[in-house]
C-alpha cells in the first residue's frame, strides 16, 4: 500500500475532517478526498462517513487506526532521529490549553524556556475547557493541556505540582474570627469562577460526604475574586490555598482551612495524542514540564497595590 494513504488515513481520523486533515499533511482538500476514495475501494468499506461537521469512523476504521497510528509514529519518529529536531531552528506553532490561573501562573516561565532554546517557535493559548480536554487531545486540537482536573483517556502525562484547597474570604466576615466549620461553610455564600478547572474536585470532596452547593455568585475570571471578597463581607470561595494567601498579603482577605477532608490536588500536564511533530512534541512537553515544576507561579500578579492606593 501506498504510505502516503496510511498517513491520510491516520489525519483524518484523529481530525475528523479532511480540510484539518489537508493543513495537517499541506495538501489541498480534494487531494484527501481522492486518497480518502483510494481507502474506500482498498478495504471495500466507507472508513468514514459524515456526522454532522465531523468524519465518524467506521467500526473497521477504528480497528485499524491503532496499528496505523503506531507505524506513522514509528516512520516519524525515525526520520526525526535523522534531522534532529533543532529547536534553534524551528518554526513550529504549538497550541497549549491553559485555565486562567494556568496563564497568569505559568505561562511567563513556559515562555522564558521556551524562547530561550527555541525563539522561532510560537505558542498560542487556548482556553481550559475541561469537558472538552478528551476530544482536543485526542484529535490533536491542543498539543498539551496542564489542568488539575481528570482527564478521561490514555494519555501521556505527569505530575507537576500538588494543591491543596482553603476558603477564602473578606478578613471582615465573621468566618475568618476562627476555624469554619462544616454548617457555616455549607450556609455561606460561595462566589464561584465559571472557568475554575479545580472545581470538579472540589464537588466530588464535598459529594464523598454527601454535600453540595450551589454558588449564590458566578463570575468568569479568578482576577475578580480578591476584589469581590475584600468588599463583601459574607462571600466565601474555595481556591487553591497558596494562591489566596498570596492575595492576603495585599488585600483584606483571609484564608481558613476546609471543613472537610479533601487530599491535595495534583496538576499534571497532558500531551495529544496525535502523531504529528513527534520529536517537535516530545522536547516541547520536557521543557513545559521542567518550567513548571521549577516554578512557584507569579499569583502574586494579583494583588491589591492599585485598592490600597485608591
Amino acid at each position: 500500500m501506498d504510505l502516503n494513504l496510511v498517513a491520510v488515513f491516520v489525519a483524518v481520523y484523529e481530525t475528523r475532517s479532511l480540510t484539518a486533515a489537508g493543513r495537517r499533511l499541506y495538501v489541498t482538500q480534494p487531494a484527501v478526498s481522492q486518497a480518502l476514495g483510494r481507502l474506500r475501494r482498498e478495504f471495500d468499506d466507507p472508513l468514514f462517513v459524515r456526522a454532522g461537521r465531523l468524519m465518524e469512523p467506521t467500526p473497521l476504521a477504528a480497528s485499524m487506526f491503532p496499528g496505523f497510528r503506531e507505524a506513522v509514529a514509528s516512520i516519524d519518529r525515525t526520520v526525526d532521529a535523522v534531522h534532529r529536531f533543532d529547536p534553534s531552528r524551528s518554526h513550529k506553532h504549538f497550541r497549549i490549553a491553559l485555565s486562567e490561573l494556568g496563564e497568569i501562573g505559568w505561562m511567563p516561565a513556559i515562555l522564558r524556556a521556551v524562547r530561550s532554546e527555541a525563539p522561532g517557535m510560537s505558542i498560542e493559548v487556548v482556553p481550559m475547557d475541561v469537558d472538552a480536554l478528551p476530544e482536543w487531545l485526542g484529535r490533536g486540537v491542543v498539543d498539551l493541556a496542564v489542568t488539575p482536573s481528570p482527564v478521561v483517556g490514555s494519555f501521556a502525562q505527569v505530575v507537576l505540582k500538588s494543591q491543596g484547597y482553603g476558603v477564602a474570604m473578606s478578613a471582615r466576615n465573621p468566618l475568618a474570627a476562627g476555624p469554619v466549620s462544616l454548617d457555616a461553610y455549607l450556609a455561606a455564600p460561595h462566589v464561584a469562577v465559571a472557568g475554575d478547572s479545580g472545581s470538579p474536585n472540589i464537588a466530588a470532596a464535598l459529594a464523598r460526604i454527601g454535600v453540595a452547593i450551589e454558588p449564590r455568585v458566578r463570575v468568569n475570571h479568578f482576577t475578580s475574586l480578591p476584589l469581590l471578597l475584600a468588599g463583601d463581607d459574607e462571600l466565601v470561595a474555595t481556591v487553591p490555598d497558596t494562591i489566596a494567601e498570596g492575595w492576603a498579603k495585599t488585600w483584606p482577605v483571609a484564608v481558613r482551612p476546609l471543613p472537610f477532608e479533601m487530599p491535595p490536588v495534583d496538576v499534571r500536564l497532558y500531551r495529544r495524542a496525535t502523531t504529528q511533530q513527534p520529536a517537535a512534541l516530545d522536547w516541547l512537553y520536557r521543557v513545559v514540564a521542567h518550567a513548571i515544576q521549577g516554578s512557584s507561579g507569579q499569583f502574586f500578579v494579583i494583588h491589591g497595590d492599585a485598592l490600597a492606593e485608591s
